[in-house]
């Protein structure tokens, strides 16, 4: 059994159980008038109202609804929120531990009831169901969602430890909102009831204004007293960059290119930049095709690249070189096994030390200075390279230059993203890059990049895209399923590090990042990689406790 009680300021300066009431935070020091997001809201809306949650097309996704806690992808530390704690009572039973005193946008109280209702509803209407609790993701799927008191039970037709970084995400509805509406995919909530930090004001169908809700259940922590969210910058970097000059535009996790020098330059007193490690990019080789096939081959391609050199041309120099574990280090290296320190794992660029590896697998040069295969056979490659994807494009030429050195014949056929993935599926491929997942369920997060079960097929996209098959991986993954404490997740986690270490199924080059781009003339204390305490991309709800004005000089 694991049992985790967390107390409500677990990494987060979150209030305590006492609700907090009245204006008496606004007053306090610190106070924020007003911070400028970008719009959450689908620009196909067209100005349409929606604060229904489960909605295909929301007006906004963050600020409303709450979860039962939140985790940390980048550590995995736990922030209880809705609720106070949790215990796995074996492998297939969790229960947890609601928060009292939280208060309904209409001042309803809010409930175990509610959350085992909200839970429920995605039972019944199964396409509500992103977390998986029903079906067989991620886990055996639920027999029941109960409440008793304070305490919501799930129970689950078999293990189902790794549910828990999407269980815990979705986010609780009002029964007395929801209870009556039917099919919620298709109702429109024009006034919401939500347990979230801020409340409507005002929508003109292009700008959304809320307000702090002086009884949210930790108001204390919320010192902003209004949220601007305005303007479209998915598909416009530009943009984005010129209202981040201007402060137009207090913090942005879209891409801008060189946003140290885009944006930071101008104002490094003001302006900031942090990309946390999110995920890894690697080079995924096809297993099922010579040289590939050959984890000696794969290894000396290891020593081979210059990791850093394509990071620093792909990321601009704000990306670390990634860990051959499939771990981002240091943050998670004490999931490493003992014989693995954590500054061992990175693989150093050594042109020689890959020469002399291909020599000895029997891969020498010909006559031409070309590589070829023990047979004699000349070695040919094709590197599949997403078109337009830049920091892909940049890194493939680098590599490939890499790779030139060593006497391989390889040239680079960069073609649309989509005919990329479709290699992905039938397998038509010998080279390409590709996205290795590195969050907290480990099983389906870098372990989807090595079970034989996530093998694409014709028709879907999986995360195996290289073919690699391992039985002892693909035990330890379902193992993962049952692993309800940190000593025996890390045991499973060891093996599936051991294979990336021995097997080199694929070859990590550069941590994939959650960006951060943000002002400190309205508020400071965003997260940093100084203080990693939210993933600022995913954990807005967590950073917005943190926030305050800046001190006046």
């Amino acid at each position: 059994m694991a049992v985790l009680a967390l107390p409500a300021c677990a990494g987060s300066r979150v209030a305590g159980e006492k609700q907090q009431q009245g204006n008496s935070s606004a007053a306090a020091s610190g106070v924020i008038p007003e911070l400028k997001l970008a719009t959450e809201s689908d620009a196909s809306m067209g100005g349409l109202v929606n604060y229904n949650p489960f909605a295909p097309q929301q007006t906004v996704r963050t600020w409303l609804f709450e979860p039962l806690m939140q985790q940390n992808s980048l550590n995995c530390k736990v922030v209880p929120w809705l609720a106070t704690g949790y215990s796995w009572e074996g492998p297939a039973k969790l229960v947890f531990t609601i928060r009292q005193g939280v208060k309904w946008s209409d001042g309803s109280p809010f409930t175990a009831k509610d959350v085992a209702f909200t839970y429920n509803l995605t039972k019944k209407y199964p396409a509500l169901d992103q977390a998986g609790v029903w079906a067989d993701t991620f886990g055996a799927k639920a027999k029941s969602v109960t409440a008793d008191g304070d305490k919501v039970t799930f129970e689950f037709e078999g293990p189902a430890a790794t549910k828990f970084p999407y269980l815990i995400g979705q986010k609780i509805v009002s029964e007395k909102e929801f209870g009556p509406v039917g099919d919620p995919a298709k109702y429109i909530s024009k006034n919401p009831i939500s347990t979230g930090p801020f409340k409507i004001a005002s929508y003109n169908g292009r700008r959304l204004e809320l307000e702090r809700r002086p009884d949210y259940w930790q108001a204390d922590t919320i010192k902003v007293q209004k949220l601007i969210l305005e303007g479209d910058y998915s598909t416009n970097a530009n943009q984005a960059a010129a209202k981040l000059k201007t402060g137009e535009l207090d913090f942005y996790s879209g891409e801008i290119p060189n946003p140290e020098k885009a944006f930071v330059a101008d104002d490094p007193n003001t302006n900031h930049v942090w990309y946390a490690p999110n995920g890894l990019t690697v080079l995924a080789p096809n297993l099922t095709q010579k040289p590939f096939s050959d984890v000696k081959f794969r290894e000396a391609l290891a020593h081979g690249m210059d990791k850093q050199s394509a990071t620093d041309k792909a990321t601009y120099g704000l990306m670390k070189v990634a860990s051959q574990s499939g771990l981002p280090v240091p943050e998670k290296k004490d999931m490493l096994p003992a014989k693995y320190p954590a500054d061992s794992t990175v693989i150093p660029f050594d042109l020689a030390k890959a020469n002399q590896l291909l020599d000895a697998a029997g891969y020498t040069k010909g006559s031409n200075g070309l590589r070829q295969n023990p047979d004699g056979s000349p070695i040919k490659i094709t590197f599949s390279v997403q078109a337009g994807w830049i920091d892909y494009e940049a890194m493939a030429d680098e590599i490939t230059s890499n790779f030139r050195k060593l006497g391989l014949d390889i040239k680079e056929n960069k073609m649309p993203p989509e005919a990329v993935d479709q290699q992905k599926k039938n397998g038509n491929f010998q080279l390409m890059i590709n996205y290795m997942g590195a969050g907290c369920d480990y099983a389906h997060g870098m372990g989807a990049t090595v079970s034989t079960a996530e093998i694409p097929d014709k028709t879907t996209i999986k995360g195996n895209v290289e073919r690699y098959t391992n039985p002892a991986v693909d035990k330890a993954i379902l193992a993962l399923a049952a692993a309800t404490d940190d000593a025996a997740t890390k045991e499973q986690v060891g093996v599936l590090v051991d294979a990336m270490m021995t097997d080199y199924p694929v070859l990590p080059i550069l941590y994939a990042p959650a960006r951060a781009i943000y002002r400190t003339d309205h508020a400071v204390g965003w997260p940093t990689a100084e203080d990693p305490y939210a993933n600022p991309q995913d954990q807005p709800l967590v950073w917005i406790t943190h926030l305050t004005a800046p001190t006046s000089k």
